[in-house]
């Protein structure tokens, strides 16, 4: 019988947690977890089982337990894209991101090479002024310049995007164009085909029956708190990726209607608080070819690394925080409703709805003033449906980060069922290599699965060994960036 452990003179509970997972029976299998992880800034923790059996003899063919595992629990990634939560889910999505829209570029993924040849371009789309801002204008040959204030700011400098007056600043125009920024775009992509058939001469039907249109898109927060998207635009055959488009559908043709299309898209909105508002693009607008790889500065590979970066970003980018500022138990409302009906004041946030009061996050004011305004409009009935207080720490934008057409390339669903099959197979030859017998081809299995959510995050123990886990990753990511300096 093992004498229980004494270690009442470690003062570290994250050490006295991992020599008591050292003396577990499999403690191999603990720090598997964690590798197999790779450093997830917060893993979710599972209980249940899993079972794969021969639909006809419900012979037993692979079975799984949690029950099993040294800690009683299954270690998995947390998934999240925002690279300022999880380090290593968001590497995982970037590469993604960066497959799929290298795919619709270069080819593969089940697209085809030809697709290189199609015409393409890279259009960066901008939010318009809402006030002068401290900004770093340069020369065409890159020279730092004055700003408006006067000064010659460096690159980092924190009154960068900040206004020069911040009293006459719009904020108000600001947020809203951030709340509409994703219908914009939609906007914008009718107003794409529409100048795309009046360009060519044709109905916009005959445009339907000769020609698609695919894209995939990125938002990007620009230091004043405004997004602008970067999106690779296409032109197809009808069926997409798959068919040439007709000869007449022209690189110069895709270029003008996107500059059309960006004057004419706009919204309009009304509101007896804050009057009648146009949304449009600003006047900035960047539309560049796409050269095959090699041919040119913008290829394919740089494009989809450009759009890949920005695609684990979030508005944190742009000086605001990264989580919700509603408060939980009211979900924002300031007050609780008891069995009785009668509302409460809610004890969490004495009323305000808000996790943490505005005035005292850590950011810069002009960060501050305008999750302030988006926590204002949001309360106010017209903007209700936007849900303004729900996004204030996104400074307004709701919309999804990263997009695309449905035809432009493979998706990141089938990527991820790529990878889980990968996994399987590996799996499964490690199961040979034991000698565990393997289904016949012909074998019909069916799957019987039962999880529950258990928890998020690792024990003490298991953050050290992850900490771990990160310095290898990194260290290894370096030499592949630097060259192994002992080669």
């Amino acid at each position: 019988m093992k004498r229980p452990l004494d270690l009442r003179h470690i003062v570290s509970p994250a050490l006295r947690d991992l020599i008591e997972l050292a003396h577990l029976e499999d403690f191999d299998r603990v720090t598997e977890q964690v590798r197999n992880v790779r450093g997830c800034t917060r893993p979710v923790n599972l209980v249940g089982h899993t079972a794969t059996l021969d639909a006809a003899t419900r012979t037993v063919v692979r079975a799984y337990s949690t029950a099993d595992e040294p800690t009683g629990r299954l270690l998995t990634t947390c998934g999240n894209r925002r690279a300022s939560r999880c380090p290593a889910c968001s590497r995982v999505y970037a590469a993604d991101t960066y497959h799929l829209i290298k795919a619709g570029l270069s080819g593969g993924k089940t697209v085809a090479e030809d697709v290189r040849t199609h015409p393409r371009v890279f259009a960066t789309l901008t939010a318009p002024s809402f006030g002068p801002v401290h900004n770093r204008p340069t020369t065409p040959s890159g020279k730092p310049l004055d700003c408006r204030c006067g000064q010659r700011h460096a690159e980092d400098a924190p009154a960068l995007g900040t206004p020069l007056a911040p009293a006459s600043y719009d904020y108000t125009g600001a947020v809203l164009w951030n709340a509409h920024a994703g219908a914009l775009w939609a906007r914008f992509t009718i107003y794409l085909r529409r100048e795309l058939a009046a360009q060519l001469g044709i109905t916009q039907t005959e445009l339907k029956a000769a020609l698609r249109v695919s894209f995939a898109k990125v938002a990007e927060y620009q230091k004043r708190g405004l997004v602008h998207f970067h999106a690779v635009i296409r032109l197809d055959g009808p069926k997409g990726h798959t068919t040439a488009p007709p000869p007449w559908a022209t690189l110069g043709a895709l270029d003008h209607a996107v500059r059309a299309a960006v004057r004419r898209a706009q919204l309009t909105i009304e509101s007896d608080a804050v009057g009648e508002r146009v949304i449009a693009w600003g006047d900035r607008i960047d539309v560049r070819e796409i050269k095959a790889l090699g041919d040119g500065e913008l290829t394919d590979q740089k494009v989809a690394a450009y759009v890949a970066k920005y695609a684990t970003k979030s508005a944190e980018g742009s000086g605001t925080v990264d989580r919700t500022l509603i408060c939980r138990p009211c979900s924002g409302r300031g007050y609780t409703s008891g069995l009785d009906g009668f509302r409460d004041l809610c004890a969490d946030c004495d009323g305000t709805g808000q996790a943490e009061p505005l005035r005292d996050l850590h950011v810069q004011q002009h960060v501050r003033q305008m999750i302030r305004t988006a926590w204002a409009l949001g309360h106010l009935p017209e903007f209700a449906d936007l849900k303004l207080w729900k996004w204030a720490h996104m400074l307004g934008f709701r919309g999804h980060f990263s997009t695309k057409s449905r035809a432009y390339s493979t998706t990141l669903g089938a990527l991820r069922d790529v990878r889980r099959a990968w996994r399987t197979a590996q799996a499964d030859a490690a199961r040979t290599r034991a000698g565990h017998p393997t289904p016949d081809a012909n074998t019909t299995l069916v799957t019987e699965v039962s999880w529950a959510y258990l928890a998020s995050g690792y024990r003490p123990g298991e953050e050290l060994l992850a900490n771990q886990v990160r310095h290898d990753l990194a260290h290894t990511e370096r030499l592949k960036t630097e060259g192994n300096p002992w080669q």
